[in-house]
């Protein structure tokens, strides 16, 4: 079980994001940015090499992200419902994340064991989001699913489903 600190900003917004242990010593480096398709973030470690990395899906209509750890695609995290919370799944590994998206609260779970929790925290260093991974192993496909919930909560406007909008609209 570890607990990782990564600083309030939106993931996607600054080109560098170092994630630290609970002592503020540094872990990772998150190098990159998500929004254009095609676009990825890169997990390396302080050896500079690279864990893991996340990437938007090609397919234009498609509003979805490709987890790879190690070189190989794990998963696909893709976001299907927001009512009441947000829910997204996580094919491949059958993780599904859910949680409150303006409190950037979430927990990711396979079944019915939880796998990470996710959570703002405000420390003497500033506002830091606070990640409980119960395997360390998980760790960097951890960090990049909150990277991407991270990224759909500053770009909620355009992360709605289609089909969603179809189903409310009664007119």
């Amino acid at each position: 079980m570890s607990d990782f600190l990564i600083q309030e900003k939106p993931f996607g917004s600054s080109p560098k994001t170092i994630i630290k242990d609970i002592n503020g010593h540094p872990l990772y480096l998150l190098i990159g940015r998500l929004g254009d398709i095609g676009s990825r973030l890169t997990l390396y470690d302080m050896d500079g090499k690279v864990v893991a990395y996340i990437k938007k899906d090609r397919l234009a209509f498609v509003r979805r992200f490709e987890i790879y750890e190690n070189d190989k695609k794990v998963g696909i995290m893709q976001h299907f419902l927001n009512w009441p919370n947000d829910f997204y799944y996580i094919s491949q590994l059958h993780w599904m994340a859910h949680g409150n998206i303006y409190h950037h609260e979430y927990r990711v779970r396979h079944f019915a064991n939880e796998i990470m929790t996710m959570s703002k925290t405000r420390l003497m260093m500033g506002d830091h989001y606070q990640l409980h991974v119960h395997d360390d192993a998980n760790a960097p496909k951890c960090i990049c699913i909150a990277s991407v919930l991270d990224y759909w909560s500053y770009n909620r406007e355009r992360s709605q489903p289609t089909y969603y909008k179809e189903v409310l609209d009664v007119t």
